[in-house]
């Protein structure tokens, strides 16, 4: 699998930019792309609610930002917030197919769009098994899933309503496919889990103050080689901290959790 470097694929993956609204700060984005241009991801992914509304001046100021990012491969989907007011539109005329596939150097990345127009939220639907699981086919060193909503409920963000609503059979797919990692956004809480086979990883806002108690705007970098993979948890201006690291072929692996009020590390 190799990257540019060392041979390491990395993966830098930012959410929940929430381009025009109040709590949107543009010096935290522009620091990241600072800091993700001088890393030099293979690939960046970006897993929706680039917007607030879902306005074309807020697409507008988002795509903006993300062409400065230095990186020729870059998967993006839309978020709840990008699908209000016929927002999926301008998604399209700015940024492409809602839903892509990306194959490079070994691995395959399938991103879905999972909204619902002006609901806030997501499934991804029966219809789109068979096509997950055929772009999953192909050989692959690490199979990647993308999407905004979370598949598994993450702690800290109080009532859970917002998991996709066909969870459930939606995993399954993706144990049925082999996928190795799910990368999501959405409720502005960094976390991961494993089940089974699968370790799903969602990330944080990169660049909005609408955060939960003690959480800070931040990203991740996935880093993989031949048999592990590793993942960062970044802050704009503030360092960085590992989330978990796990072997795909034995599928063991080292958590650090991260909760709301306090950082406590975990190990198995």
């Amino acid at each position: 699998m190799p990257g540019k470097g060392n041979g390491v694929f990395r993966i830098a993956h930012i959410s929940d930019l929430h381009c025009g609204g109040p709590y949107f700060v543009p010096n935290l984005l522009e620091r990241a792309i600072r800091e993700i241009n001088e890393l030099g991801p293979d690939l960046v992914v970006c897993s929706g609610d680039l917007t607030t509304f879902g306005f074309k001046q807020e697409y507008m100021q988002a795509k903006t930002y993300l062409d400065r990012i230095e990186c020729d491969a870059l998967v993006v989907v839309p978020g709840n917030h990008d699908s209000r007011n016929v927002g999926y539109v301008h998604f399209e005329q700015l940024f492409g197919e809602r839903s892509s596939v990306l194959r490079l150097h070994g691995v395959t990345v399938v991103a879905v769009d999972s909204t619902e127009p002006d609901l806030d939220h997501g499934q991804i639907g029966r219809g789109r098994y068979g096509w997950i699981e055929e772009q999953f086919a192909v050989p692959a060193d690490l199979r990647v899933f993308v999407l905004h909503h979370h598949l598994l409920p993450v702690p800290g963000t109080g009532r859970e309503r917002n998991i996709v609503y066909d969870a459930g059979d939606a995993i399954e797919c993706l144990q049925r496919a082999g996928v190795n990692l799910v990368l999501s956004g959405h409720k502005h809480v960094p976390y991961a889990w494993r089940l089974e086979n699968l370790f799903v990883v969602n990330t944080g806002t990169v660049s909005s103050l609408r955060l939960r108690g003690n959480t800070r705007p931040c990203y991740n970098v996935v880093e993989t080689d031949e048999s592990s993979v590793r993942i960062w948890r970044k802050y704009p201006f503030h360092g960085q901290e590992q989330i978990i690291q796990f072997s795909t072929d034995t599928l063991a692996f080292e958590k650090h959790t991260a909760r709301i009020d306090n950082e406590v590390t975990t190990r198995r």
